[in-house]
């Protein structure tokens, strides 16, 4: 019998928020509380960076605050976005076993797929395109991304109804190696909106809604019955918002450090994004590492694990490092979508190599 999963839209609402109710959503999930869920919702103007990403190297704050865009940060991972009322949010929570795929990387393409599936009604032609792109002709019509948190699948997508490329491109800061590996001289030839697409023929919001759900029933197999947000999801979103996700502290919990003395830093990129580290090192021969910090676009699930590997590794030898890493992955329940633990290590490598930068305060 195929899974029943509730549909719920809640509209247009502030962007630390939407990130709050997400969390909610997972933990009522968790306690059994919702049943298996897809959502719709919207953003006012707002640039969202991912759960891992430094905030000042990813979106132009004085920008924002100029413009008045919102500043969140995501509980998933991921690169910089920027969302208005002109683009459509859909996400999906679900138990582990509901579509009877346990693997993160096949989960995401089953997603995906569905989703182009239902979006091809349109009459265009959307393809699914690893690791987790939705686009037509090569240009990218629907991010995506998502995590588990113990057996429960949180996944989410962006629809690119129309947009203003000076809004987005104004508001986050679009790294050139990214557009140099297409061949690309703008972020706005990266991306494709159903407006440039379709015109005035694009339907409206409740039409777009129907295609994601008639490719979600088709494409997943699963039975789609609208539903109400429950006053538990609301009690614990807000919640979150209060103690955390609404908070500037958490918005900016990976940022330029103030004391940057003697921080090494190095990046490696692979084909599921960029992973940099920084690292400050102690000991009389600055053989062990003091402090660490891994930031980038890639995708680790449960998002915390991040954190517990960054604490694994602080006071260890150097030589020892990599097979610390290796070995950490191995012991743990991570899920790695778009990151191996060698590409890990090979940032180390990058920041700990003679020819990485060493960053010095200077006096004032």
């Amino acid at each position: 019998m195929p899974s029943k999963f509730r549909v719920i839209d809640t509209g247009l609402r502030e962007g630390r928020f939407n990130i709050a109710f997400d969390k909610a959503m997972i933990e009522a999930h968790q306690a059994g509380n919702i049943p298996d869920t897809i959502r719709f919702l919207r953003f006012p103007p707002t640039a969202l960076i991912g759960r891992h990403q430094v905030l000042s190297r990813e979106i132009n704050l004085e920008t924002c605050r100029k413009k008045n865009i919102g500043i969140a940060r995501r509980i998933t991972g991921g690169g910089a976005i920027y969302f208005d009322e002109k683009q459509l949010g859909w996400e999906l929570v679900f138990h582990r076993q509901s579509l009877g795929i346990t693997d993160l990387g096949e989960l995401a393409k089953s997603i995906c797929e569905a989703a182009a599936l239902g979006l091809s009604q349109l009459g265009i032609n959307a393809q699914f395109r690893p690791r987790n792109d939705i686009e037509v002709d090569g240009r990218k019509l629907c991010g995506t991304g998502g995590f588990f948190d113990g057996d429960t699948l949180f996944y989410q997508g962006t629809l690119l109804i129309d947009l203003n490329p000076d809004d987005m491109f104004s508001a986050i800061k679009v790294p050139k190696a990214k557009l140099e590996k297409r061949n690309l001289e703008t972020g706005s030839q990266r991306v494709v909106t159903l407006w440039e697409l379709l015109g005035d023929n694009t339907p409206d919001v409740a039409t777009l809604q129907s295609c994601l759900l008639d490719g979600f029933k088709k494409g997943l197999k699963i039975n789609c019955v609208s539903g109400d947000v429950t006053k538990i999801e609301d009690q614990l979103a807000r919640e979150f918002y209060t103690k955390q996700i609404g908070t500037d502290a958490f918005v900016a919990e990976i940022d330029e450090a103030e004391d940057r003395a003697q921080i090494l830093e190095g990046s490696h990129t692979s084909f599921g994004g960029t992973i940099t580290a920084q690292l400050r090192l102690t000991g009389a021969q600055r053989d062990r590492i003091q402090d660490i910090v891994f930031s980038g676009d890639f995708f680790v699930t449960p998002t915390r694990i991040l954190f517990d590997l960054e604490a694994n590794l602080r006071g260890m030898h150097l030589e020892d490092v990599d097979q610390a890493v290796i070995n950490f992955f191995n012991d743990t329940s991570a899920d790695v979508l778009s990151a191996s633990p060698e590409d890990f290590c090979a940032a180390l490598k990058a920041a700990l190599s003679p020819a990485a930068p060493q960053i010095t305060s200077q006096a004032p």
